[in-house]
């Protein structure tokens, strides 16, 4: 199945031809730098971060280029509130992001422009866009008319009367329309500025993305993504000027993540259901949040609440037993019995692993069915692992096929890259605190379970069982001994 992506623009799923074969270009917007970031970045991050990999996975030569907007009012506020400079709180915030997305496990962009670097492509851009009769100067601004671009609203499919009839926005008599948009805002007292033909000023917000996705991937590239959000304004009004300055199509494929809600409810300020990638990470490893994201498609909605990262971490965990329980058999001879009634079924679902994953990929990188993929194979694979005592010689090619597979997969995901024990060994002393019994006990009692289980004391060792189950203790037995984790 050859890749297909689904297309904002046309609104279908369509194969993926890059413009130049065997290369993509890729831009994707970052975050304008003026507080932590939130969940939303998270997945934005982690979906665009998937998509990359796999690219490259796909053996694309991929550039892929990720912004930072360094100068906006948001940022200009954050500067006076604290008595600072803009450049000190953009410097900060960077930094803040450029932690998270590592603790995320995100892969570094080929390039990370800032826009406050391209100030002389954003001019050369508001030039051409002025000579070409699309932009207007007024009084040190610049803005660009709407009404010169017959394909402005194709990406949103709004219609602009329908909008300047319910426009809310504050009238200003320099405007044309009440749509056109600001390319160049003059100068105000105690703001940072830069020289322009139109007097002292700084850019827009929408012009910086064009002036950086064309300095590194050229007038047209393949693949411009982001949040829902940004359809419009900004990305609509992107297409606008980047195609009336060149005229040439801007981008082929329009690719945007779905929101996140919180408890079902739109992530908001306003609603005090804001949380920030810091304070989740507080409560779950970044792994998991990192697991819990791909198990949605990117488009669809995804619920944010502590009991669906509970869930996430609970379904990342099975995965971990399992490639534990993997690793430990192949460490052990081999065996010599008969196979077990399984392993055909294993034989099969670890030659079509790999095959299985490309096509949910190559499906609008369907990562949730992916991973439905995984679970899959893991469920056969406990089966077949309690089965056999030690795998036979054919038992441990399956097992070996099973592991690097998930080491390809890995990669590509930014999951499972943990040693298993080493990973389930850090959960259990992330619960350690909830425990009403401790490690030293569990262990001797376990030790003594060992014990009435050889002599057949199998009422003492139920009670054993049970005990520990009352503490919230599961014990596993294994044919290498018994282990335990906490319910």
């Amino acid at each position: 199945m050859a890749l297909r992506l689904y297309n904002t623009l046309t609104g279908r799923k369509e194969p993926f031809i890059p413009l130049v074969p065997g290369k993509v270009g890729m831009y994707v917007c970052g975050v304008t730098v003026y507080d932590y970031c939130h969940i939303g970045h998270a997945r934005a991050g982690i979906v665009f971060d998937v998509i990359y990999r796999y690219l490259q996975y796909a053996d694309y030569d991929v550039t892929f280029v990720r912004n930072y907007t360094d100068i906006d009012d948001k940022i200009i506020n954050r500067a006076n509130q604290e008595g600072t400079d803009y450049r000190t709180i953009a410097d900060r915030y960077i930094a803040a992001f450029d932690k998270d997305m590592d603790r995320l496990g995100l892969a570094k962009p080929t390039v990370e422009p800032k826009a406050t670097d391209h100030i002389d492509d954003i001019i050369a851009i508001i030039e051409r866009l002025i000579a070409n009769g699309h932009a207007y100067e007024a009084a040190g601004d610049v803005y660009f008319a709407v009404e010169t671009f017959p394909g402005y609203l194709k990406l949103s499919k709004r219609n602009l009367e329908d909008m300047q009839a319910g426009a809310r926005v504050e009238v200003d008599e320099r405007k044309r329309h009440p749509m056109d948009f600001a390319l160049w805002k003059r100068s105000k007292p105690g703001e940072p500025w830069w020289h322009s033909p139109w007097g002292t000023g700084r850019p827009g917000w929408h012009i910086e993305c064009s002036a950086m996705s064309m300095r590194f991937l050229g007038p047209s590239f393949d693949i411009h993504g982001g949040g829902k959000d940004l359809v419009f304004p900004h990305h609509e009004n992107e297409i606008a000027q980047s195609e009336g300055a060149n005229g040439c199509r801007f981008v082929n494929y329009w690719l945007h993540n779905g929101f996140v809600n919180i408890n079902s409810e739109k992530m908001s300020k306003s609603l005090g259901n804001f949380f920030t990638i810091r304070e989740v990470l507080e409560l779950f490893d970044p792994e998991v949040l990192r697991f819990f994201i791909l198990q949605a498609h990117y488009r669809s909605p995804l619920d944010y609440s502590d009991q669906n990262l509970r869930e996430a971490q609970s379904g990342i965990t099975r995965i971990y037993e399992a490639l534990a329980a993997l690793d430990q058999a192949l460490a052990g001879p081999t065996g010599n019995g008969s196979a077990a009634p399984s392993l055909a079924e294993l034989q099969d679902k670890a030659q079509q692993l790999l095959p299985r994953f490309q096509e949910a990929m190559d499906d609008d990188f369907n990562t949730a069915q992916a991973l439905g993929t995984i679970f899959d194979l893991v469920r056969t694979l406990n089966r077949y692992l309690a089965e056999t005592g030690q795998p036979d010689a054919a038992g441990r090619q399956a097992l070996t096929a099973i592991r690097s597979a998930f080491g390809e997969i890995g990669q590509v995901l930014g999951l499972f890259l943990s040693d298993p024990a080493q990973w389930l060994t850090a959960r259990e002393a992330d619960k350690a605190g909830e425990l009403t019994i401790t490690p030293a006990a569990i262990e001797t009692l376990i030790v003594e379970r060992a014990a009435a289980r050889k002599n057949k004391d199998f009422k003492r060792s139920d009670e054993i069982r049970d005990q520990l189950l009352a503490n919230n203790i599961q014990l596993v037995d294994t044919p290498q001994g018994t282990t335990w984790k906490v319910k």
